[in-house]
C-alpha cells in the first residue's frame, strides 16, 4: 500500500514538471503604446515621387488638411505639420516642374488637400491672398496680416459658427480667369453646452466663389492674379439663405480701389507654382506657406468636379 502511494506521488510530480507553465501576458499601459513596433508607411510603394505624395496625403488627412495644427489653440501636432512640410519640400526638390508651367497644364479643376498656412485653409483664395499682399505692400509688419487672419478666424469659427468644407480651384485659359471656391457651413453644430441635446439654430451656407483675372504666368511658375468679384452658388444638400443670394455679385476689384488704405491700388496677389504634374500641384504664397492641390477623383456619374464659369461670367 505504501509502495502504491509513493508511485502515485512520483507520477503526479512528474506531470507537474512536464506541464507547461502558463502566465498571463502583461498588459500594455497607455505610456507603452508608442513603443509597440509598427512598420513604416509606404513599404509597398517603390518610386520616390509616389511615396512622397502618399506621405503628404496621409499626413494631410490626419491633420484635417492642415487645420489640425492651430497655434491659436495650442502647439499640438506642430511636429506632424513640420513633417508634412518636409515631405512637400522633398517632393519639390525631386520633381520640380519637369516641364514648363503653362496655363494649359494648369487648366481645369483642382482640390485643396493640404495647407501649411495658419488661421484658415480658406486663405488659398485670391481674395485673402490679396489682403495679405496689401499689408506687405503697405510696408506693415507681416505679423499684422497674421493678426488679421487670427481675429477673422476667432470671429467666424468660434462656438461652431462656421465650418469650411471642400476647397477648390478651376483655371480657365480661354478666358484667362481663375476661380477659387470654398464651401462654408454656418451654425453646423449649435447647442447649449453640457445640458443641450438638440440644435438651437438651423444649418445653412453655400459655396463662396472668388473670380480673379490671370495677369501673368512666368516661366519660373510665378502666377499673378487680380481679384475681380466674389459671388456664391448653392451646395447640394445644404440649405441657403434664399435664391436671391446666388445672384449677388460683389465687385471686389472696384470697391477695393475706393478704400483709402489701398490708395487706388487693385487687389493683386502672387503665388508660385513649385511642383506640377498630372495629379499634384504645389504652390507657395508670399509668406512661404504651401498649398497642395490634386486633381479631383474621376467619377463618370459625378458632374460636380468642375465649376461652370459660364454661369457666372
Amino acid at each position: 500500500m505504501i509502495l502504491v502511494l509513493v508511485l502515485v506521488a512520483n507520477v503526479r510530480g512528474l506531470q507537474r514538471t512536464l506541464s507547461p507553465v502558463t502566465r498571463a501576458a502583461p498588459r500594455a499601459t497607455i505610456a507603452d503604446l508608442d513603443q509597440i513596433s509598427t512598420p513604416s508607411f509606404g513599404a509597398t510603394i517603390l518610386d520616390d515621387a509616389t511615396l512622397l505624395k502618399a506621405k503628404i496625403l496621409q499626413l494631410a488627412s490626419t491633420l484635417d488638411r492642415g487645420q489640425g495644427y492651430n497655434p491659436t489653440s495650442g502647439e499640438q501636432y506642430k511636429d506632424r505639420m513640420a513633417r508634412c512640410v518636409r515631405n512637400i519640400e522633398a517632393l519639390i526638390a525631386l520633381g520640380n516642374k519637369k516641364e514648363e508651367v503653362s496655363l494649359e497644364r494648369l487648366e481645369g479643376a483642382w482640390e485643396l488637400v493640404f495647407a501649411s498656412v495658419k488661421h484658415g485653409i480658406f486663405r488659398s483664395s485670391p481674395f485673402f491672398l490679396a489682403i495679405d499682399e496689401a499689408y506687405r505692400v503697405a510696408g506693415d509688419d507681416p505679423d499684422k496680416a497674421e493678426l488679421f487672419f487670427k481675429l477673422h478666424e476667432l470671429q467666424t469659427c468660434s462656438w461652431g459658427v462656421s465650418k469650411i468644407g471642400r476647397v477648390g480651384q478651376t483655371i480657365d485659359p480661354e478666358t484667362n480667369m481663375f476661380y477659387s471656391t470654398f464651401d462654408t457651413q454656418i451654425f453646423a453644430l449649435t447647442v447649449i453646452p453640457i445640458i443641450g441635446w438638440f440644435k438651437l439654430l438651423p444649418t445653412f451656407g453655400g459655396c463662396v466663389v472668388t473670380a480673379a483675372k490671370i495677369l501673368d504666368l512666368s516661366e519660373d511658375g510665378a502666377l499673378k492674379l487680380e481679384v475681380d468679384y466674389t459671388t456664391a452658388k448653392p451646395v447640394e444638400g445644404l440649405a441657403g439663405l434664399g435664391d436671391w443670394i446666388w445672384n449677388v455679385k460683389v465687385p471686389v476689384g472696384a470697391v477695393w480701389r475706393l478704400l483709402p488704405w489701398n490708395r487706388g491700388r487693385p487687389p493683386l496677389c502672387d503665388v508660385k507654382v513649385r511642383f506640377l504634374d498630372d495629379d499634384f500641384r504645389i504652390v507657395q504664397d508670399a509668406g512661404g506657406d504651401y498649398f497642395v492641390y490634386t486633381r479631383p477623383v474621376d467619377d463618370d456619374d459625378d458632374d460636380d468636379n468642375n465649376f461652370d464659369s459660364s454661369s457666372k461670367v
